[in-house]
């Protein structure tokens, strides 16, 4: 039984890579590996390329790893050494609530709500003062490559802070007990014995946050721009892989453009497996591993 259901999971993977390759081999004629490096999207004249899709799709979702994880890592520690006991409970319970949002609901509070905070707000502020660098110029609009990281941002931090919580309650009390023992504080108890013995639990849900973040289709296309184009500029419209499957999939008419956007998916899956592969990699490479971090 145990070996049927793990095979079944394998041909799943298989069927799922057959099906998108099959459906995107038009395309893949017609483009080749121009497909991957060409800004060109263009449905009238039957024109396509990935890139812009893909560059969004690797921005936002860095710029939500780079936001979420010290925050996620601050939550759980917090939660885990550092909070009444009365407070672990509440704050534990509506964290968990926050990763059972339905992403469309985060993408219509960050189109209404938070985009226009950003652009009255905090956009101003950064192309006041770091509008001198490329990736803070243009004008306040509130959605764009930056918005959208920060909704990924919030929509991972849940995952990760919850996971690393139930990792950093698996750190046997001995272990803690001994630094104390030897005259270390709380913070060099969690720096040099807490964070090294978990951190391939922590790398795990790290890599767990991001494939959310790669994936996620609704919350982005709601606060992204849609514009398919590359820009330096982190404020100014973008789009991603799930993005323009999500925007332009019932407008694809003709064979070669329903086979690009399937092609896009491809892509999509490819990237997935290759991180999650990274992460199986250095999962192994830091495993706590008898007493030696």
């Amino acid at each position: 039984m145990a070996w049927s259901s793990a095979a079944s999971v394998i041909a799943l993977m298989a069927l799922i890579f057959i099906v998108l390759l099959k459906e995107s081999w038009l395309s893949i004629k017609a483009f080749g590996f121009g497909f991957l490096f060409s800004s060109t999207w263009d449905p009238v004249a039957l024109e396509f390329g990935a890139l812009p899709s893909i560059y969004g799709t690797l921005v936002s979702s860095i710029i939500a790893i780079v936001i979420a994880v010290p925050v996620s890592l601050g939550i759980a520690i917090f939660l885990t050494e550092m909070a009444p006991k009365r407070l672990k409970v509440p704050i534990g319970s509506a964290i968990e609530l926050l990763a059972s949002i339905p992403s469309i609901i985060y993408g219509m509070w960050g189109l209404f709500v938070f985009a226009p905070f950003l652009a009255d707000s905090v956009e101003p502020f950064l192309i006041e003062y770091l509008g001198g660098l490329p990736l803070f110029s243009g004008a306040p609009l509130g959605i764009g490559m930056l918005p959208a990281g920060f909704i990924l941002a919030i929509m991972i931090i849940p995952f990760i802070s919850s996971v690393s919580r139930d990792i950093f309650q698996m750190v046997p009390p001995m272990l803690k007990e001994s630094g104390y023992g030897v005259g270390a504080t709380k913070w060099e108890v969690i720096r040099k014995i807490v964070l090294p013995y978990t951190r391939s639990g922590i790398v795990g849900a790290v890599i767990l946050g991001l494939g959310r973040a790669l994936g996620e289709t609704m919350a982005v296309t709601f606060v992204i721009g849609n514009a398919q184009k590359i820009r330096m500029s982190l404020l100014e419209p973008a789009t991603s892989i799930s993005a323009t499957l999500a925007n332009e999939f019932t407008e694809a008419v003709e064979d070669l453009y329903l086979s690009s956007l399937v092609e896009l998916g491809l892509i999509l899956f490819l990237i997935t497996f290759v991180v999650l592969a990274i992460a199986k990699l250095l999962i192994a490479k830091y495993s706590y591993k008898g007493g030696q971090f």
